[in-house]
């Protein structure tokens, strides 16, 4: 696997290192000794698989608090997603940034997504299938989620929002102050 830092402190795009011969490829997409090296959580608590038929839906932007932190792994199985990110770790370079990447299931690449970072995804073509790792189970009562389109974070979607469930629809605005 080949690890590239992104922008969001804490954040890397996984890369498979395929070996390829007559019948196709295989390839890693997860290790734990790897991702221990790269200073990475490498806990396997929980996986979990979002399908999304139609173009424009979009998925999140989602987190867990404290004491249920956790960190993911977001890779697209089909279709072609636009992942987000936004950093909400108060001591972090970079507070209240965002990141997206169009994860692309011919590219097989994935991301990490550090604790306390946002995590969300829009779907840019039909039949989307996006699987997540997470670190520590899901947590109901530690559910947090921000808004899509806060104006404190500035997310430049690709495509306009179609589908979108009515809590995530719900979810707060940033506090201007600071404080997530």
């Amino acid at each position: 696997m080949r690890f590239t830092s992104l922008p969001l402190a804490g954040a890397m795009l996984i890369e498979p290192d395929p070996i390829e011969d007559e019948r196709g490829f295989f390839a890693r997409v997860w290790c734990a000794e790897e991702f221990a090296r790269q200073g990475l959580d490498p806990r396997a608590a929980q996986a979990n698989v979002g399908v999304s038929p139609r173009p424009g839906t979009l998925r999140g932007l989602h987190y867990q608090a404290a004491p249920d932190l956790e960190a993911k792994v977001v890779r697209c199985l089909q279709g072609v997603v636009w992942d987000v990110m936004v950093d909400l770790r108060a001591d972090s370079a970079t507070f209240r940034r965002w990141y997206g990447v169009e994860l692309d299931a011919a590219q097989r690449q994935a991301v990490y997504i550090p604790p306390l970072c946002a995590h969300g995804y829009l779907t840019l073509a039909p039949n989307c299938e996006v699987w997540y790792q997470a670190t520590t189970p899901y947590v109901p009562a530690s559910a947090r989620g921000i808004r899509w389109d806060d104006p404190a974070v500035g997310i430049r979607w690709p495509a306009p929002v179609e589908v979108i469930g009515a809590r995530d629809r719900a979810w707060p605005l940033l506090d201007p102050e600071g404080s997530a």
